[in-house]
């Protein structure tokens, strides 16, 4: 039997519209909203049980059916008053009184047909005065994140993720097709304690059940809890707590680009820049064509152009030289610097005359490159880049190749906590890791196994940018997989607290999004900027959400939908310290 038949039967034996349920009438119609008159039960101290669920039966937030003779109209309430003449008469005894009438305001949300299993955003037919109006059952609440917009074939398949709930009721449990949270990418956004780890934890604990392929890039090690023989865990440098069986590994320098180098050593001034750059050809060339170095490097003081000249003629030479991606030798670049500070052409016989071919000598340039060569140095010894320039075992894009190629592995975890923060180490480093990703999806190495990229305190890594005036870098190969990656069969999913950190262009590319709880309003407003599918009726639920609910939102159900999250099995390791047990009383 297919999912829209088991639907189907559910409807058949309890129907969508129940009279028990019912709470109300319409007595004004507008384009996007209703009135309705609930009466006097509104004003009881308790909603009602129905089949082990309970429904306010009038409450903020509560989802409602409009009942017409061509469709069913769904909506949700967002304000409960009473009307201006029956507001002073509020005190204790207001829920005895039966004369009261008590209005609310219901949101239009989309068109639930009377032939199909379906609902669609926008009210094809709206309600007339009088219609009546039901509590919304919650197994179908549930059940709208996957019945918006999909046709029957759609439901085929029963890889589900099970990831909340929308009341007590076991009924009420919302699940979602991967397609539909990851399939257009996701973000997972809240302020600390509203439960962002909780639910990354629980889509992550979702996604083993499947035949998956998930790469963690971990911030903070918090998600360190997971075991399994499904899971592999590594780490850069020396993280504080280390999961167990977690495997060191590097990033060797050939997985930087030029870019990656201009970045990391930050060339200042007009001088620095062009002198650091022609010493990575230069290297390039020596690495390609050893025969042309002295001891690695490329000797230009004073030296003849002919060999230079002519191994650069070579196509094949050529190619590598110009290539930003081609490997050096990184430790010989403070001397190749040297001897980059030259004269471009030497001098000839005759006193004034200029003999171009062979450079002249050193034109002092060098002295303004005392810092840059200072810092090269200073990055290459330095602990925080020892995964890069000191430790060559075990590179990741090699265990990034096993995992993906192994049928029992489904979540890699990559710790980024062991990497310092000095010289912009993390950020660097995460880049480094999500081109390297991007590459080899554009490789098509991702077409028939699709990779999920979740990437933990993504305000960190999205929207960075190194240096300043002309030699400033960005920092952008996750923007670049959340605009590209999808049709390669590479999603990412950002989980971040500074929603107002993450560029609008990235966040507008998110197809879903599941919000918890947000007081700052500059995180609101671009939320609302960047996805059309929600409105200030929904933003406005934002600020109150309780710890480990979300309001799930998104292009497969823009019908926004508030879910209780269901606790991970794995919690995250990002509790603060037990003052009560660690600052007992003197």
């Amino acid at each position: 039997m297919s999912w829209s038949e088991d639907f189907a039967e559910i409807i058949a034996q309890k129907g969508l519209v129940r009279r028990e349920l019912r709470i109300g009438v319409v007595s004004f119609v507008s384009p996007q909203f209703l009135l309705i008159n609930l009466g006097s039960d509104a004003t009881k101290s308790s909603g009602t049980f129905h089949a082990g669920a309970r429904y306010g039966k009038g409450e903020v937030g509560e989802f409602v059916i409009v009942e017409s003779q061509q469709t069913l109209a769904f909506g949700r309430i967002v304000e409960v008053r009473l009307p201006e003449r029956d507001r002073l008469r509020v005190d204790n005894s207001l829920a005895s009184d039966s004369n009261l009438n008590v209005m609310s305001k219901v949101q239009l949300l989309g068109t639930i047909p009377l032939d199909k299993v379906a609902i669609s955003s926008g009210i094809s037919v709206y309600p007339r005065i009088g219609d009546c109006v039901y509590s919304a059952p919650a197994e179908f609440v549930s059940l709208v994140p996957m019945l918006h917009g999909h046709r029957d074939e759609d439901h085929r398949g029963n890889q589900l993720l099970q990831i909340g709930e929308t009341g007590a009721s076991s009924e009420g449990l919302v699940s979602v097709k991967p397609e539909a949270i990851f399939g257009r990418h996701c973000a997972v956004l809240g302020a600390t304690g509203g439960g962002k780890s909780w639910t990354t934890a629980r889509l992550i604990e979702e996604t083993l059940k499947l035949s998956s392929k998930v790469i963690l890039l971990d911030a903070t090690g918090e998600y360190r809890g997971f075991e399994g023989e499904a899971i592999s865990h590594y780490h850069f440098g020396s993280p504080v707590s280390v999961a167990t069986g977690s495997q060191s590994c590097c990033l060797p320098p050939g997985n930087f680009e030029e870019s990656d180098f201009l970045s990391l050593f930050d060339p200042s001034g007009k001088v620095q820049g062009p002198k650091l750059r022609e010493a990575m050809k230069s290297l390039r060339l020596a690495y390609k064509a050893p025969r042309l170095a002295t001891a690695g490097v490329i000797r230009k003081v004073n030296q003849p152009k002919a060999a230079y000249m002519e191994a650069l003629s070579d196509p094949s030479i050529a190619a590598v030289v110009d290539d930003p991606k081609s490997a050096f030798d990184f430790r010989m670049l403070s001397r190749q610097i040297e001897e980059e500070c030259v004269y471009p052409e030497g001098f000839g016989p005759a006193k004034g005359q200029k003999d171009p071919s062979k450079w002249g000598g050193e034109t002092g340039e060098f002295a303004h490159c005392i810092s840059l060569v200072t810092r090269i140095e200073g990055i290459i010894h330095s602990q925080a880049f020892s995964c890069v320039f000191q430790d060559h075992q075990n590179p990741i894009e090699d265990q990034i190749d096993h995992f993906i190629q192994s049928p029992n592995k489904r979540l890699m975890r990559i710790c980024l906590s062991g990497i310092g923060h000095e010289y912009n180490a993390r950020e660097i480093i995460a880049n480094s890791l999500g081109r390297t990703l991007l590459g080899k999806a554009r490789e098509l190495q991702f077409s028939e196994k699709p990779v999920l990229v979740i990437l933990d305190e993504a305000h960190h890594f999205i929207g960075k940018s190194i240096g300043a005036d002309d030699g400033i870098q960005q920092l952008n190969a996750f923007e670049l997989i959340a605009k590209e990656g999808r049709k390669y069969g590479l999603n990412i999913c950002l989980a971040t607290q500074r929603p107002r950190d993450i560029t609008e262009g990235v966040l507008s590319q998110m197809g879903a999004l599941i919000v918890h709880r947000l007081t700052n309003d500059r995180d609101r407003q671009l939320i609302e900027r960047a996805c059309g599918e929600i409105d200030k009726s929904a933003m406005d639920f934002i600020p109150v959400l309780q710890p480990g609910e979300a309001i799930l939102v998104g292009v497969d159900f823009p019908i926004p939908m508030t879910v209780q999250i269901i606790a991970p099995n794995i919690r995250p390791k990002s509790d603060g310290p037990n003052y009560q047990e660690h600052w007992p009383k003197i």
